[in-house]
């Protein structure tokens, strides 16, 4: 089923406020407006991770930003091209799950011409996983959350001069699941996550990139893996992360391609 410009269980708005100054943050400024960009939001699969409940309170902060929002909560909106020609960009949240032949299609086509994707946690990198295609688009998946919800972990920024990152610090994630992830090394990694011993002793200083973007053909594609729970974005800095990086992937339709390949191995 799809809903159209409606925004479902309003009570949640008043139980998960949003921090509406952060927009006008320093690195905000240097980002494209959403005002008048048509944005489609897909929520669905697995229900522990709420999805319902981060696409009402993210669909609350876009149309305060003068978006226009569809939402559905189903991936047979891939297939619908009176949508998907009139969007700009797509926010999914929808956990495992599967996808069909033409319902990728779909999806892909939009990126190659130019309709950006962005999202978060298992609703975009533990999505469709008999879809290496899928997959594929992303640049990563999850595999492990050592020790599931666990008491903190920290967030090093790792690329300061990047609209999306500009004037963030490193901060603690508390409460939460930390994602340990396959990724493809030449993501443009913006943030990353270190793990200790505490779960497993063999992962002792390993490094996982948290956030990164790039491209899928002309469309952009960002990703945080923050966002297990809504109240995850409790945290301004992740709130920051994900809102930003929804507003860098809204502009693919307008503005050149950048070159985002960053490989971190080089010839011999």
């Amino acid at each position: 089923m799809i809903k159209i410009n409606y925004l479902f269980l309003v009570s949640l708005i008043y139980l998960f406020p949003i921090n509406i100054s952060c927009a006008q943050s320093k690195g905000a400024a240097t980002l494209p407006s959403l005002e008048g960009k048509n944005i489609l939001m897909v929520y669905g699969g697995w229900q522990g991770h709420q999805p319902d409940i981060f696409t009402e309170r993210v669909s609350k902060w876009l149309i305060s930003e003068g978006a226009n929002v569809t939402i559905s909560d189903s991936v047979g909106v891939y297939t619908q091209e009176n949508i998907m020609n009139n969007t700009d960009l797509i926010i999914q949240y929808y956990t495992q799950g599967k996808i069909t032949k033409e319902q990728f299609e779909g999806l892909d086509n939009a990126l190659r011409n130019g309709i950006g994707l962005a999202g978060c946690h298992g609703g975009l990198a533990d999505s469709f996983h008999e879809s290496q295609d899928y997959e594929y688009i992303i640049g990563g998946q999850w595999v492990s959350h050592p020790g599931g919800i666990i008491p903190s972990y920290d967030v090093q920024i790792h690329t300061s001069n990047d609209p999306i990152t500009e004037g963030l610090q490193d901060f603690v994630m508390k409460d939460t699941e930390q994602y340990y992830m396959h990724i493809d090394p030449n993501n443009k990694v913006l943030a990353t996550t270190s793990f200790t011993k505490d779960q497993h002793d063999w992962i002792e200083g390993a490094v996982i990139p948290l956030s990164w973007k790039r491209y899928h053909d002309k469309g952009r594609v960002f990703y945080l893996s923050i966002g297990h729970a809504p109240k995850d974005f409790d945290t301004y800095e992740a709130w920051e992360l994900l809102t930003r990086g929804i507003k860098w992937a809204s502009d693919s339709k307008y503005q050149p391609k950048e070159n985002l390949v960053t490989p971190i191995y080089s010839k011999n």
